[in-house]
């Protein structure tokens, strides 16, 4: 059995192991030069026996990038961003790109940080979620020279590209299909907003629908950290207590509206003659509850795919058109939450 090395492998021990020269390697490896099927694949089985994989950082200090996409997320226990990064992964797939994620907790210092790191290390793009930042963070951004898409929001304007809904669209979507079912007496229960921007826009176009016509929203819950479901249970159970005329509850998210939607049906609420509840997001992990929720779907995997695109194209044509912003379109399900 072969021990293993006590320095990094290097193209003179895959040229020893496979009887070619080093520079047939390192042609191999690379995938440049001419040469033939039969070398080619005596020189992978040797590498892949020997386990040697080539150093890229040597190859970046002459195009001063590596093969590496930044994408910069809030969150990862948020089930948003799965379905995003495997729309990202499902572009990269192939190319020679490979994503590198950073978690910024929705904190605008951490994102700093975290996106000067990831840029240090000078990655062929960026993908980031949301539109605000702070100033230094956009300044880093305009001056890396590289592609960047923003994701998940375009109510604003972005430091290059951006795909996304409107968080504010979807907001007045969604308060028109609450009024058209006849329901009136409506609370709103969510996340604290100062940092979660794109559930505020969501509020923001919800209840300009509302006043617009006519109505007050009849109380509000908001909350930061803890299990979602566990929330979503606790302030419905909240905020009924306080108002029994309560007629519709509209969650910024999937996750607490199904915790609501369990604590009525324990309650043996009638959904969704005496009550209706909506969420938003579209989480496909909540198919399995007794009821389907009302939600708008985000377009996730989508966006992922879409922003991956974008750079995709940029790394391989420098000419390719920068600045896009698309925006896509969320779709609305009733569910059983929702009268029709």
């Amino acid at each position: 059995m072969r021990q293993p090395p006590k320095r990094p492998l290097t193209l003179r021990d895959v040229s020893a192991e496979c009887g070619v020269s080093e520079m047939t390697v390192s042609r191999v490896l690379r995938g440049t030069g001419d040469v033939s099927a039969a070398t080619r694949d005596k020189v992978l089985a040797a590498a892949k026996a020997l386990g040697y994989v080539p150093n890229k950082i040597a190859g970046a200090l002459a195009s001063q990038r590596v093969n590496l996409v930044a994408v910069i997320i809030p969150s990862v226990s948020n089930m948003v961003y799965p379905e995003v990064m495997n729309g990202i992964n499902s572009a990269l797939q192939g190319s020679g790109l490979q994503p590198v994620v950073g978690i910024t907790d929705y904190l605008p210092q951490k994102e700093e940080e975290v996106l000067y790191e990831m840029l240090s290390w000078r990655p062929s793009g960026v993908i980031i979620a949301g539109l605000e930042h702070s100033d230094a963070a956009r300044a880093m951004m305009q001056a890396a020279g590289i592609p960047t898409v923003e994701i998940m929001d375009t109510d604003g304007k972005p430091v290059d590209s951006a795909v996304g809904i409107s968080h504010r669209r979807a907001g007045r979507e969604m308060a028109r299909a609450i009024l058209k079912a006849g329901y009136r007496n409506i609370g709103f229960l969510g996340t604290k907003m100062p940092l979660d921007h794109r559930a505020r826009k969501r509020f923001e176009g919800f209840t300009e629908v509302l006043a617009k016509n006519g109505v007050e929203l009849m109380d509000r819950e908001f909350y930061s950290g803890g299990s979602a479901l566990l929330k979503g249970r606790e302030m419905t159970k909240a905020m009924l207590s306080r108002n029994e005329d309560l007629d519709f509850l509209y969650y910024s998210n999937d996750m607490i509206g199904a915790g609501g939607l369990l604590y009525l049906l324990d309650q043996g609420r009638d959904i969704p003659a005496q009550i209706g509840l909506a969420g938003f997001n579209g989480v496909e992990l909540l198919q399995g509850l007794p009821r389907q929720l009302a939600t708008m779907d985000a377009c996730r995997f989508e966006i992922g795919q879409r922003a991956a695109q974008i750079i995709l194209e940029r790394v391989n044509d420098p000419n390719a058109q920068a600045g896009q912003i698309i925006e896509l379109t969320p779709k609305l399900s009733v569910g059983d939450t929702l009268r029709r």
